[in-house]
C-alpha cells in the first residue's frame, strides 16, 4: 500500500496490479465495520490508481462527480492510516471534502455537479494562463441529469483542454466481439493514427471543395463509431437501480456537443487505461473518454446484490451478510410510506407516485412491485420530477413526489414557479428529515421547513410519529383533491406499524410533545421540561422529535 500519489509512479505495471488487490482487500474490510459505498468504489479501483499513475495532484485537479466514489482516491492520497474512520465522528467524510486534504479540489454529494465545476476550473487556469490538467470523472447516471447537459453545451466554446472520463457500469460488452472494442479503443488513442488522421484532414482541405469534403469525412467517421458501439456494447439486462444508472454508449453523443471520444474502454485494464490517459493529456481539445466497469468488482456478495451494496450499513466482510433486524424490531419510515402508498393507489387510481432514482430509499419500490402502472422513476432529475408531477396535475392526477429532503432543494423554483403558483395538487413527501450523521452536512434535511412556509397556497406538515405520517398522507390525498401542493417530511430510522384505520387530521394544528424553558440565574442555567402525553409502548423514541406545523 502507498503513502501518497507519488509512490504510484514509482511501481512497476505488475506492482500496479498488486497494488489493485491491495486496495481492494483494504475495503472490503475497511468498510465492514461503519458501512458505505462499497460497490461504486470497488468499481473504480484501477481507474483510480491510473488516474495518480498519469497524473499529479493536486496541481492536477480530480473533480468527482456526487464523489461517493471518492475512498480509493483518498486511500492513494496519505489517508490510509485513517480510512477505517470513514463516516464516523471526527473521522474522514464519505464524500470529497475540500477542507479535509489538499488532493480534493472539490466537494460534493450531488450528482450532476462535477461537469460544470470542472469546465470552470478550465476556464479559471485558460485565464492564469496556467497548465495544470483538470480531470471530470462523471458516472453514466450524471447524463440523467440536467445540469449535465448544460455544462456539455459550453464546454467547446469555453476551453481547448478538458478531459472527462465517463464511468459506465451499467454496459457490458459482448463477449464474443468484446476484442473490437478494445482494439477500437486502442486505436483512437493511438498518437499515430490520431497524427495520421490529422495529417490527411489537412490535406484535404486544401483541395478545391477541400472543406466541404473533410466535414462529410468527419461525418461519415463519426457514422462509423456510432455503428462500431452498437455493434460492441449491448444493454446489461439488470434493470436501472437506486441511483437511476443507465448506459450512454454512443460516441454520437458527444462528438455532437463538439467532444472527442475515445472509448470504450476496459476500465479495469490499467495498462490501456494508463495509455489512454497519458493520450488525453496531450490533446488540445476537449475530450472524453468512455469506461465500462463493473460495480462491485472483487467482492461475490456485492456482484450478486449491486443495489444493496451501492450504500449499506455494517456487514460480515467474509459473507457480505448484514446483521439481521431484531425481533419485533419496528418498520423504517421509509417502509410505512411505501406501503401506505400501495393503499392509497389502490383505493385511487388518480394517486401516483414519482421518485427521483431512489425507489429503494424511498420504498416506492414497493409501489412498484404492487400497482407499477401509478409508479415513475424519472432518474437523478429532481427539477423534471417536479415539473412532470405538475403537468400530471393538471390532467386531474394526484401525484406523490417522493425525494429526500436535501434533494428536493435543487428543485425549489420548480415548486414555486409550476406548482404553487398554479395551485395545482401536488403531494411531496421529503424523506430524510434531520440530520444524516454519517453522510455529513450535504445530506441533511434541516432547511425544508423553513424554505417551503414562505412559499403560497402551501400547506405543510410534519408527523410526530409513524400514524400521523399515515394519517397525514391520506388527509394529503383528500385536500388535494380540492387543490394546494401539500409538503410532508418524515425522518430517518425506526417506525411503528400503527392501525390499519386511518384518520384525517385538522389542518393548522400541531399537539405539543414537548415544553422546554430556560433561564439564567446566579448557578448557570436551568431548564425544564414538560411532557404533555406520554410515548405509546412500542413507538420509536426518535420518531416524537418533528411536530406537524401549519401552513399557510
Amino acid at each position: 500500500m502507498v503513502d501518497h500519489p507519488s509512490h504510484v509512479k514509482k511501481l512497476t505495471p505488475e506492482q500496479l496490479t498488486e497494488l489493485a488487490v491491495d486496495v481492494r482487500q483494504e475495503l472490503i474490510q475497511g468498510l465492514a465495520k461503519s458501512g458505505g459505498h462499497l460497490g461504486p468504489n470497488l468499481g473504480v479501483v484501477e481507474l483510480s490508481i491510473a488516474l495518480h499513475r498519469v497524473f499529479e495532484t493536486p496541481k492536477d485537479k480530480f473533480v468527482w462527480d456526487v464523489s461517493h466514489q471518492v475512498y480509493v482516491h483518498k486511500i492513494l492520497t496519505g489517508r490510509k492510516d485513517r480510512f477505517r474512520t470513514i463516516r464516523t465522528t471526527d473521522g474522514l467524510n464519505g464524500f470529497a471534502l475540500r477542507t479535509e486534504s489538499e488532493h480534493d479540489c472539490y466537494g460534493a454529494g450531488h450528482a450532476g455537479t462535477a461537469l460544470s465545476a470542472a469546465l470552470g476550473m478550465c476556464a479559471a487556469r485558460d485565464q492564469k494562463k496556467t497548465d495544470e490538467n483538470v480531470v471530470c470523472i462523471f458516472g453514466d447516471a450524471a447524463l440523467t441529469n440536467g445540469i449535465s447537459f448544460e455544462a456539455l453545451n459550453n464546454i467547446k466554446c469555453t476551453t481547448k483542454k478538458f478531459i472527462g472520463i465517463l464511468n459506465d457500469n451499467e454496459w457490458s460488452i459482448a463477449k464474443n466481439v468484446g476484442a473490437i472494442a478494445e482494439y477500437l479503443g486502442k486505436l483512437t488513442a493511438s498518437p499515430r493514427y490520431n497524427r495520421l488522421s490529422r495529417d490527411f484532414n489537412n490535406w484535404l482541405k486544401r483541395l478545391p471543395r477541400g472543406e466541404q469534403v473533410a466535414m462529410l469525412g468527419a461525418k461519415a467517421e463519426e457514422a462509423l463509431k456510432g455503428i462500431a458501439n452498437s455493434l460492441v456494447l449491448e444493454p446489461a439486462n439488470n434493470p436501472v437501480d437506486a441511483d437511476g444508472r443507465g448506459g450512454h454508449g454512443s460516441a454520437l453523443l458527444f462528438e455532437e456537443f463538439g467532444l472527442r471520444y475515445l472509448g470504450p474502454i476496459d476500465g479495469h485494464n490499467i495498462p490501456l487505461l494508463v495509455s489512454t490517459l497519458e493520450f488525453a493529456k496531450t490533446c488540445n481539445e476537449p475530450v472524453v473518454i468512455h469506461v465500462l466497469t463493473q460495480k462491485g468488482k472483487g467482492y461475490e456478495a456485492a456482484l450478486k446484490y449491486p443495489e444493496k451494496f451501492h450504500g449499506l450499513g455494517a456487514y460480515d466482510a467474509a459473507t457480505g451478510q448484514t446483521p439481521p433486524p431484531k425481533d419485533g424490531a419496528a418498520p423504517m419510515w421509509q417502509e410505512v410510506f411505501g406501503r401506505t402508498m400501495v393503499k392509497l393507489c389502490q383505493k385511487d387510481k388518480s394517486v401516483v407516485g414519482i421518485t427521483a432514482a431512489m425507489p429503494s430509499g424511498t420504498s416506492l419500490k414497493i409501489l412498484e412491485q404492487a400497482v407499477p402502472g401509478q409508479y415513475y422513476d424519472v432518474g437523478i432529475a429532481e427539477e423534471h420530477a417536479v415539473i412532470f408531477a405538475a403537468g400530471m396535475a393538471t390532467m386531474g392526477f394526484h401525484p406523490v413526489v417522493a425525494i429526500y429532503s436535501t434533494f428536493l432543494q435543487r428543485a425549489y423554483d420548480c415548486i414555486h414557479h409550476d406548482v404553487c403558483l398554479q395551485d395545482l395538487p401536488v403531494i411531496f413527501c421529503m424523506d430524510r428529515a434531520g440530520l444524516s450523521a454519517n453522510d455529513g452536512p450535504t445530506h441533511h434535511g434541516l432547511f425544508d421547513i423553513s424554505y417551503l412556509r414562505c412559499l403560497p397556497l402551501i400547506i405543510g406538515m410534519a408527523p410526530a410519529d409513524e400514524d400521523e405520517l399515515q394519517d397525514m398522507m391520506f388527509t394529503a390525498a383528500a385536500v388535494a383533491s380540492g387543490g394546494h401542493s401539500l409538503p410532508a417530511r418524515q425522518r430517518r430510522g425506526c417506525a411503528h406499524q400503527g392501525p390499519a384505520r386511518r384518520d384525517r387530521n385538522r389542518q393548522g394544528q400541531g399537539r405539543l410533545a414537548v415544553r422546554e424553558q430556560a433561564r439564567c440565574g446566579e448557578g448557570g442555567p436551568v431548564r425544564t421540561r414538560a411532557h404533555a402525553h406520554a410515548r405509546p409502548p412500542g413507538r420509536s423514541e426518535t420518531a416524537r422529535r418533528w411536530l406537524r406545523c401549519g401552513g399557510h
